[in-house]
């Protein structure tokens, strides 16, 4: 059912509150989803049920399409809006079936300055509302996950203080009834990894019952902060223990946004609820004086991590604008973490489409960020490969690359980015060029998407889609989905149709067993222009540690800007002669990945002087949200 387009083009929220929206019941029937595969979350979205990929598991997969982008300025090139108006053209307009994979945007940059994640105009998942706030309560699942095992460290940390070793074995050793002792499934695992043999608590010695529960962590190492889904710079940096019950255990830690969670990325990563169970187990919050590491599994509390993540394993079922079925499933940050959506939303879209269907989903960022971690770390934990890469291209993110003014949001851009500029626009080029190279070195065929902007000239689309062939893409098109819906990115989808048909030869871009630094020297090279890397002493001192407790085989997710190729954001174009730095390297053990900083990564965003929140009321006549974007 195509959009009928109103001009001029109204808010997004108000597209897209005057949807007429299908019942999400039908829109999973049309999927081919029984009614005992979904759970409801009340009339326009639900959950579906994970043995969906035993129904289906011998049905060919279905075309894998992933939509990334050119270095973006600071408002974001369209990646969102593009995905969902492939889509609906692909389904809607061409007949074909489809499925949508995106993430689930945090609440933070929602109420900050960003706005939602929703897709814009014509071209959104709906309801937008429901997308963009609470969904089905995802996040919400990780932030109580995540804090639990934070409050977890603490505790510990403080009865190991003033118990001596007896005290400890019977506290997590309690005597029954009938006074025998037993062990809890989290006390066996630890037993087996400590090598200890024994199955009655009786036959534990002293020393036994020292190692096994006597963690002694190491405040000064833990790694593990506490999580809200809110922009709060003040929480960057915290006290805790001050209070008079704490013992002195006083100690300096922080805030990070939910979506910064290694959980969100294990949410992302994990093949299934058993895996899950694995991962969360495997995640380290530190280290213990001896210097080995310290386990969510070793704090006994992975089994109620899994509890309450199980329900959020499941893939939340949405619509587009034109009814085409959307899954939104995790949402990782794109600097610490991967930025992708969830491997298990992806594999059962391309089961549900079957082979004659398509699955776009999108990586967050560039080519050299979302891509080349959706590349080297999702497909390699999925095993699946992509049909297609679609990069969207914008005449103004070129002109900034090009040497034009700087732009800042929320404020208005200067007259170089509303007025045709060719010349400065031919300078910039060279970043598209160098996307394209990005993707064709996994041996993936590329699309790039130009999302038109009412000011684009037709002289300005013609000169990027001329560079685009140059570089190698298969084809360079002008997508206005944005102002048309599906209908504006027919001949997008034509040309990605063309693309997947054309033979992929699918490769990674490092093996895993290359040591750390190889690794991290390839990307720096091979993706950002690079011509070597430097280590601070920290970052030295990491590798050491990691090729020691055995962590050096994971594969490498690099946190650095994304508003540049290289390190620095403000370096635009295609920077050379520079070397990259790594100023320290961190493990994300559960979700199975090191990633190593190039400058300093914020992981708790801050609120500027006016909030996006500032607009967001309830209309108490309608009952309607008003002021979403």
């Amino acid at each position: 059912m195509p959009v009928k387009p109103v001009r001029p083009v109204p808010s997004d929220i108000d597209i897209a509150q005057a949807a007429e929206l299908r019942p999400i019941v039908q829109v999973a029937a049309e999927l081919g989803l029984g009614e005992d595969e979904i759970d409801l979350y009340g009339r326009h979205k639900a959950k579906i049920h994970l043995d969906v990929l035993d129904r289906l598991k011998d049905r060919p997969l279905g075309r894998y399409v992933d939509v990334t982008a050119i270095t973006p300025t600071p408002l974001g090139e369209g990646k969102t809006t593009t995905t969902v108006g492939l889509s609906q053209a692909l389904g809607a307009h061409l007949g074909k079936k489809v499925v949508t994979v995106v993430r689930q945007p945090s609440m933070g940059p929602t109420f900050g300055i960003k706005g939602g994640a929703a897709g814009g105009g014509y071209s959104q998942i709906v309801p937008m509302e429901d997308f963009n706030l609470h969904l089905t309560g995802d996040i919400h699942a990780v932030t109580v996950a995540h804090d639990l095992l934070a409050a977890a460290i603490d505790a510990r940390i403080l009865h190991e203080l003033y118990q001596e070793d007896e005290k400890l074995f019977q506290a997590f050793c309690p005597a029954g009834k009938a006074g025998q002792r037993c062990f809890s499934p989290t006390v066996l695992r630890r037993l087996k990894k400590l090598g200890i043999d024994k199955s009655d608590p009786a036959e534990l010695t002293l020393e036994d019952k020292r190692r096994l529960f006597r963690l002694d962590i190491d405040p000064d190492t833990i790694t593990w902060n506490r999580v809200i889904d809110v922009n709060d710079r003040f929480l960057r940096r915290i006290w805790i223990g001050l209070g008079p019950e704490e013992l002195g255990l006083k100690r300096e830690t922080g805030y990070d946004i939910s979506v910064a969670s290694e959980i969100m990325a294990i949410l992302a990563l994990t093949a299934g609820l058993a895996d899950m169970r694995e991962r969360l187990g495997r995640m380290v919050i530190g280290m213990n004086k001896a210097g080995e590491p310290v386990t969510a599994e070793d704090l006994g509390a992975a089994g109620a991590l899994t509890v309450l993540m199980k329900d959020a394993l499941m893939p939340n079922l949405m619509q587009t604008l034109e009814h085409t079925p959307a899954l939104v499933h995790a949402g990782p940050f794109a600097n610490i973490a991967h930025g992708n959506s969830s491997v298990i939303a992806d594999q059962i879209a391309l089961r549900l489409v079957g082979r004659d269907g398509y699955v776009v989903t999108e990586s967050g960022f560039g080519a050299e960020c979302g891509m080349e971690k959706f590349m080297n770390i999702k497909c390699r934990v999925s095993g699946l490969s992509p049909s297609c890469v679609v990069i969207v291209a914008t005449v103004r993110a070129l002109k900034m690359h090009g040497g034009g003014p700087k732009v800042v949001a929320g404020r208005p851009l200067s007259d170089e980015y509303a007025k045709e500029n060719l010349d400065l626009l031919s300078k910039g080029l060279p970043n598209l060029a160098a996307h394209v190279r990005n993707v064709l070195r996994y041996g993936v065929p590329a699309v790039v998407a130009v999302n038109r902007f009412s000011s684009d000239t037709e002289a300005e689309i013609d000169l990027v889609r001329r560079a685009a062939l140059e570089a190698g893409a298969e084809d360079a098109v002008m997508s206005d989905h944005w102002t048309e819906g599906g209908a504006g990115a027919i001949a997008l989808a034509r040309a990605v149709i063309a693309a997947c048909g054309k033979p992929a030869d699918f490769r990674f871009l490092y093996p895993l067993e290359w040591d750390i630094k190889k690794k991290i020297e390839t990307i720096a090279v091979e993706m950002y222009g690079a011509e070597g890397v430097d280590y601070k002493p920290a970052a030295e001192a990491k590798i050491a540690l990691y090729t020691r407790l055995g962590y050096a085989g994971l594969p490498i997710c690099m946190a650095k800007t994304h508003l540049s190729l290289s390190h620095n954001p403000a370096w635009k174009g295609v920077p050379t002669g520079y070397r990259f730095p790594i100023r320290d390297i961190k493990a994300s053990v559960g979700a199975g990945f090191l990633y190593p900083l190039a400058g300093d990564m914020r992981t708790m965003p801050g609120l500027p002087t006016r909030p996006a929140f500032y607009d967001i009321d309830l209309d108490l006549a309608s009952g309607k949200i008003v002021g979403l974007f």
